[in-house]
């Protein structure tokens, strides 16, 4: 499994709506957090190496109802502390 980002823009208004049907809809996602700045979630999903990515993203996160935009960040290694 590797890890890839999404930042996902919403529609106004419609961001915990958005973030809640993706954690019901896509078992791909491992966490969905609100966030602030220029986008208003970012997503944590696992694909499976063969999955691709653009596909994915074009599939499956754009087209939830109240997506706007999305930038998406792939992942090469994950790093922990301590804790984890």
């Amino acid at each position: 499994m590797r890890a890839i980002f999404v930042m996902v823009k919403c529609e106004m208004g419609t961001a915990y709506a958005v973030a809640r049907e993706m954690a019901d809809s896509i078992v791909e996602l491992s966490e969905m957090h609100s966030i602030s700045g220029q986008y208003d979630l970012l997503g944590k999903f696992y694909l499976e190496p063969d999955q691709d990515i653009g596909l994915f993203v074009v599939e499956r996160v754009q087209t939830v109802a109240g997506v706007k935009d999305t930038y998406t960040l792939q992942t090469f290694n994950a790093f922990s502390g301590p804790r984890g």
